[in-house]
C-alpha cells in the first residue's frame, strides 16, 4: 500500500519505511502537506557538488528541502512545553523541528551523529503524546550511498557513526517513536547526478 501512495518513482529512489499507517493518515488527513513531502521527493536531486566539498553548519541537501517546503509554507518550529508540579511551572522545551505545518513534522538527517535520531525520536514520541504532532516523517540517508562517498574521497566525512538507514531503523523498532505514526525516506544512489 505505501508503494501505491508514494508512487513508482519514489519507490524506486528512496529506500521506504513506515509505521502506525503514517502514509494513510498523511494522504488522508493532511493531503497538502503529504503533496508537499512527494512533491521535494521527486524534485530532489542528490549532486556531486553537494558531498564533494565540506560543508558548513547547513548541508545543502538540508538547504534544498527546507527552502523547497519553506516556499509552501512550513517552517521551523519549537514549541514550548511545561509540566506543573505543586503548582510550579516547570519549562519543558522541546527541540526545533526542521520542517512543521499543520502537525506534521518532518526532520532531516543527512550527515549528523547517529544521537540526533533518538533525539528527533522522542521529540516526536512527545509531541504526539501532546497532541501537537499527528506525523513524524525522516528523511535520511541509505547505507549504499558510502560507496559514492568512497569513489569521490569523502567517505571518512560519512561514517559509520553519523545519520544513515541502518543506524535509524532500529531505533524506531525499539520504540524510539512510541505511539507517533513515522514515515522514513531514504535518498539512495539512484538520485546520485555527477554533475549540476
Amino acid at each position: 500500500m505505501l508503494r501505491e501512495r508514494v508512487g513508482d518513482f519514489i519507490w524506486e529512489h528512496y529506500q521506504c519505511h513506515e509505521w502506525k499507517h503514517a502514509s494513510a493518515i498523511l494522504s488522508q488527513d493532511f493531503p497538502e502537506e503529504w503533496r508537499d513531502i512527494l512533491d521535494v521527493l521527486r524534485a530532489f536531486r542528490l549532486r556531486r557538488s553537494w558531498i564533494a566539498t565540506g560543508g558548513g553548519s547547513k548541508s545543502k541537501v538540508s538547504g534544498f528541502i527546507d527552502s523547497f517546503l519553506y516556499g509552501r509554507g512550513w517552517s521551523e518550529k519549537k514549541f514550548e512545553t511545561g509540566v506543573m508540579l505543586d503548582g510550579q511551572r516547570l519549562d519543558s522545551p522541546t527541540h526545533q523541528i526542521d520542517c512543521y505545518r499543520n502537525g506534521v513534522a518532518l526532520e532531516i538527517e543527512w550527515n549528523n551523529k547517529d544521537p540526533f535520531f533518538d533525539r528527533d525520536l522522542n521529540n516526536f514520541r512527545l509531541l504526539f503524546d501532546l497532541r501537537a504532532v499527528s506525523v513524524g516523517v525522516i528523511i535520511t540517508r541509505a547505507d549504499e550511498l558510502q560507496r559514492i562517498f568512497k569513489e569521490i574521497g569523502r567517505g571518512s566525512s560519512y561514517g559509520a557513526s553519523t545519520t544513515h538507514m541502518s543506524k535509524l531503523l532500529p531505533k524506531i523498532e525499539g520504540g524510539g517513536a512510541a505511539g507517533c505514526p513515522l514515515l522514513v525516506f531514504g535518498i539512495t544512489a539512484a538520485l546520485y547526478q555527477e554533475t549540476d
